[in-house]
């Protein structure tokens, strides 16, 4: 990012990377120092040994995560990331009191961090270097952390460590702001709340916003009775900030040289209406809190197994739900079953990136993938995503080259004409204006099935759900077989993917635009493929080479290991057949030479031999997807009108359905969760 850039922008949303200077410590060690605050990061004696000290020990999470009952979530808030030492030695923790504690193989540890000044990548792999030679116990967490080390863009990333049931939520900007977009949801039977509080900014000395009002107002709107948190910090100002909201503080021993730390625990309940559902909170109301989580949340059932019914299930699963998945016919039937899905952002100015779904949807998304390729790997199956890069031609977006140098580069950067021109392989286009995604890429949506299939507690149903009802206890599920027989089912939540058929399922669901949408394939020659683009392409559509994989013919008409050449798709409203059309082959191909021109010679003229496939793209007036639960219902939920980009939005919207069930906190902002609520006012008019 340009000084200029930099400071045209600094008062709108964006990350400023701290900036790293290392000083020599008493025993001749190099450590980090804060270039903004000027203090340290870490203890320059055993800042290992302090973290588990103050934090650990002085929220007692050695005792309180060992008796965790099965399926309860912890959750903890650390103010102040900085180099991910507390969240390492939390980790440890928690995977030693696993091995050790049966019961909490479906407990889940939820670890909620912020950071105004985030460290970059090659300074935090650096430090954490250190550690991993001064601490090789840490090993084992440093690698899977700098591995999902997200691109230092303002908003939530979650980072999810499922082997461990850990999800760990970055939150980058003002931790006041962020504390702010946490939702309480008292709809819900379970209202999350914070268990452990980590105040851990830099000394009020240095750095007086992380020990401001604000930030204790929101630590005492998300705490509940007996809510504790623990700071190295003795100060005037953290004292007089815990108690005013409701803590009840306790100096202790320190450690190292400092004599004195303070520990505090909620009391004040009068902000609270203290319902039996919040009393779950409370740390010692473990039984309580697993019996009414148990009962309710033990078997959901999902109607429609396209990428959202996909998804949802995998996020329930990886809690410890058990999923039956229900599709009228087989999974990725429907219009998530194509060949190719191409995982590229539609970006927004930088200030906006926070509250953009399709940006972070993306950068979850594409970490997602990332993750599932090395269970791929393991599988010895088919990579669910293939990283080509992309890039987009700025034929249609509302961003410019100028915006886009706001970006990290990693993530999202222009090129020069010439090297777009040797990455596209496009020879005679102007691309002196353009957007490449070093990380984007193809999803193979039949990859990914077939890992999320894998998962033991999701089964796959055939069953065309006719009718549901609701009742204090369950829902009701009846519908007909692949062999034509009534079947019943019950299940203690249902939540409905079925696209644009959801509405006919309920119709509470917004009855949304339907968009017929084909997309068009051919086996090129070996003349053609070497003149066609080397990598996706994104115009007023997108064209993208492929060369499908083992089972890629399950769900299509491809030749496997045979290079492909994909392009579409078509836009056609108010059509619900699915029929392949020649004349939707030629609109994509004339779509594509308006665009780039010099293909108009490589591209066939006759596409009576290409294969294609046609799907129900399904749309809100708004655009935003439909997530969360039913009007005057407890059990229904629904997840669907993902548009055109479900690949790159069902993930984070699973995560936050899923959390919304089970009373966590979401990924999301308060504010965008209104957004896709399927109650929200844009979806109480019906389309005309």
């Amino acid at each position: 990012m340009s000084t200029a850039n930099h400071q045209n922008t600094e008062h709108l949303n964006v990350i400023t990377p701290a900036k790293i200077d290392w000083q020599t410590d008493d025993t001749g060690n190099m450590v980090p120092v804060s270039g903004e605050f000027g203090d340290v990061y870490f203890s320059h004696a055993d800042g290992l040994a302090e973290t588990r000290h103050v934090f650990l020990e002085h929220n007692q999470l050695p005792e309180r995560l060992a008796h965790l009952a099965p399926k309860q979530c912890f959750t903890i808030a650390e103010l102040g990331f900085g180099t991910g030492l507390n969240l390492l030695a939390t980790w440890q923790l928690w995977r030693q009191l696993r091995e050790t504690n049966p019961q909490l193989a479906t407990a889940r540890l939820h670890f909620i961090t912020t950071e105004k000044f985030p460290i970059p990548l090659a300074d935090l792999t650096q430090i954490l270097a250190l550690w991993g030679e001064r601490a090789p116990e840490l090993m084992a967490f440093i690698k899977p952390l700098l591995a999902a080390y997200p691109h230092l863009i303002a908003g939530c990333h979650r980072l999810s460590f499922s082997y461990d049931n850990l999800t760990v939520d970055m939150w980058l900007g003002d931790a006041a702001e962020s504390l702010s977009k946490l939702v309480l949801d008292h709809s819900n039977q379970h209202t999350p709340c914070i268990d452990a509080w980590f105040l851990d900014g830099f000394a009020p000395s240095c750095n007086s916003t992380l020990w401001a009002d604000s930030i204790f107002g929101q630590m005492q709107r998300l705490s509940r009775p007996h809510t504790t948190a623990a700071t190295y910090s003795c100060a005037g100002i953290v004292k007089r900030g815990l108690r005013e909201h409701g803590f009840h503080i306790k100096k202790v021993r320190g450690f190292g040289r400092k004599r004195e730390m303070l520990t505090a625990t909620m009391t004040d309940t009068d902000h609270i209406d203290v319902t039996s559902d919040n009393k779950n909170c409370d740390n010692e109301s473990h039984d309580a809190k697993h019996i009414t989580t148990d009962s309710i949340f033990n078997h959901t059932a999902i109607i429609g197994a396209g990428v959202s019914g996909l998804l949802t299930a995998w996020s329930l699963a990886n809690r410890g739900i058990t999923v039956t998945l229900l599709d009228k016919s087989a999974p990725l039937a429907g219009a998530s079953g194509n060949p190719r899905a191409l995982l590229a952002p539609k970006m927004t100015p930088i200030h906006h990136v926070d509250e953009h779904l399709h940006t972070i949807g993306y950068l979850h998304s594409s970490r997602l993938y990332r993750d599932l390729n090395r269970t791929a790997t393991q599988l010895n199956t088919a990579s669910v995503l293939e990283l080509t890069g992309a890039l987009d031609l700025l034929i249609k977006a509302n961003i410019g080259t100028e915006q886009i140098a706001d970006y990290p580069d990693e993530m999202a950067t222009t090129i020069s004409h010439e090297q777009a021109q040797i990455t596209s392989g496009l020879k005679e286009q102007n691309l002196s204006e353009n957007l490449y995604l070093p990380q984007s890429g193809l999803v193979n949506p039949q990859a990914l099935k077939d890992i999320m299939l894998t998962h033991p507690l999701i089964h796959f149903q055939q069953l065309e759900v006719t009718k549901i009802n609701e009742t204090e206890q369950q829902v009701r599920i009846e519908g007909i077989d692949e062999n034509r027989n009534p079947v019943t089912m019950t299940a203690d939540n249902i939540v409905i993917c079925a696209a644009f058929e959801s509405h006919q399922l309920d119709q509470r669901i917004f009855d949304c635009r339907k968009i017929r949408g084909q997309l068009s394939w051919f086996t090129p020659t070996p003349e053609q493929y070497a003149k066609l683009p080397k990598i996706p392409l994104k115009y007023s559509g997108y064209c993208t080479p492929f060369t499908a994989q083992t089972d890629d013919g399950q769900l299509n008409d491809v030749t496997e290991y045979s290079p492909q050449f994909l392009l579409g798709a078509s836009f056609i409203r108010n059509d619900t057949d699915t029929d392949i059309r020649e004349e939707e082959h030629q609109i994509s191909r004339d779509k594509l030479i308006n665009a780039i021109p010099e293909m108009a010679s490589i591209i066939p003229a006759d596409t009576s031999l290409w294969q294609g496939r046609a799907g129900v793209r399904t749309q809100t007036p708004d655009y935003h997807p439909i997530v969360g639960q039913l009007a005057n219902s407890q059990r229904i939920w629904t997840m669907s009108a993902m548009g055109a980009k479900g690949y790159a939005l069902a993930p984070i919207c699973a995560e936050a359905l899923a959390d919304m069930m089970l009373g966590s906190f979401a990924p999301l902002s308060e504010a965008m969760l209104a957004r896709l609520s399927p109650n929200r006012t844009r979806l109480q008019t019906p389309l005309v």
